[in-house]
């Protein structure tokens, strides 16, 4: 494997140990952002800034979802008139 833009020959053994650091420094960052995220968040919640959404609120209506279902619009129809994502649609449908 060769990366053309930044000239790195990822091929051999050497190119292997270098791709390894690499991905152990993109896990480590990883690991930092989640870190800090938990870390504000928990500050926030001190605050009382961050809640959060509250247990069995829903994003869309699934009994609008069912409707405009029913009315023959596709998936990706429904999740755009809702405003939410196929997936959630799918399970508001499943749910039924």
């Amino acid at each position: 494997m060769v990366s053309v833009t930044q000239q790195i020959d990822l091929s051999g053994v050497v190119g292997q140990i270098v791709a390894s650091v690499l991905l152990g420094l993109g896990e480590i960052e990883l690991s930092n952002i989640r870190e800090r995220q938990t870390a504000g968040i928990s500050v926030a919640k001190k605050k009382g800034v961050y809640e959060g959404r509250k247990a069995g609120t829903l994003k869309g209506n699934p009994e609008r979802a069912r409707e405009l279902r029913s009315q023959g619009l596709k998936l990706k129809e429904v999740a755009s008139a809702l405003g939410v994502s196929t997936s959630t649609v799918k399970r508001y449908l499943a749910a039924a």
